[in-house]
């Protein structure tokens, strides 16, 4: 089995300090994906290049103390892909790509496992617009991605898909993370082929064209495939305000996204709360795949 974890960190330095490495000895993910490391180069070398046992590969913000993701994995990539191309985004650190390639594998020979931090616009407007402007941005690219390999992407999307993803979703309807925009765009990421095209024949029999749909992003939502009513279970983040951890206030932001391919392949989940390492949980899918 291949072992993938997904954590925002809120700061490496940190989680460290909270007996992140003493759960990865003891628990040995194969790669873990991280989000949010609120640190640069300099802060990194020679403390966290590795962490049980694992190597990093890093993207960092330009910005200090702000963003950046990683990957620390057991096994050596092929290539590693540092941003997705984007003037404005690459600039903060929000993008890693780690690709396995092996002809050996048959059945993916060509496979990528992506760590990315979505922007969260909860800041106030300017930063909403800048979410949307990333989530136009980065739609095409993980449709593009998608039609060369297999990838599974990992990260803090910061959206809340859908009313069972959030504790208080009435309350959140206007707000950043559950805005009708941003679960539209995950619901088009998740829609297959197959299903618009048949929407988009029954609107043209219908007499009610929809010139230049685009067909669905056809990834897959690893936990939900996994766990299709899950609630309060799924959650991945909690406000520090209040009680919101203490109460079970949260909401799941944190995911894996996978080519239908892997997402075939994922046997198991856990999301782990028996420790406070951030403000997110740790998020890990057993795969049946060897890299």
């Amino acid at each position: 089995m291949f072992k993938l974890t997904s954590l925002n960190l809120n700061g490496i330095r940190s989680a460290t300090s909270k007996g992140l490495q003493a759960w990865l000895e003891k628990t040995r993910p194969d790669c873990m994906c991280v989000q949010e490391l609120k640190a640069q180069g300099p802060d990194v070398a020679g403390k966290f290049e590795q962490l049980a046992g694992l190597q990093g590969h890093f993207h960092f913000a330009e910005k200090k103390g702000y963003s950046g993701v990683g990957i620390y994995t057991r096994h050596a990539p092929s290539e590693v892909i540092v941003g997705f191309g984007s003037g404005e985004f690459d600039a903060e650190g929000r993008y890693l790509e780690l690709r396995f390639d092996s002809p050996a594998r048959k059945h993916s020979p060509k496979l990528s496992i992506i760590s990315c931090y979505f922007p969260s616009g909860s800041s106030g407007p300017e930063r909403q617009e800048a979410k949307f402007r990333f989530l136009a941005e980065f739609y095409p690219h993980l449709l593009g991605l998608k039609a060369q390999r297999e990838f599974i992407l990992c990260g803090d999307v910061n959206i809340a898909h859908q009313e069972i993803d959030l504790k208080n979703w009435k309350g959140n309807l206007k707000n950043s993370g559950f805005l009708p925009e941003e679960r539209a765009w995950m619901s088009e990421l998740l829609r297959h082929d197959a299903q618009v095209a048949n929407e988009a024949a029954d609107a043209l029999n219908a007499g009610k064209a929809r010139p230049g749909v685009a067909l669905g992003g056809g990834l897959v939502d690893v936990y939900r495939r996994l766990q299709p009513t899950a609630s309060d279970a799924g959650y991945t983040w909690w406000s520090n305000r209040g009680q919101a951890y203490a109460k079970n206030v949260g909401w799941r932001i944190d995911y894996h996204l996978a080519t239908p391919a892997l997402a075939a392949l994922a046997r198991s989940e856990e999301i782990y709360k028996a420790e406070k390492f951030s403000d997110h949980a740790p998020l890990t899918v057993a795969y049946d795949l060897k890299l």
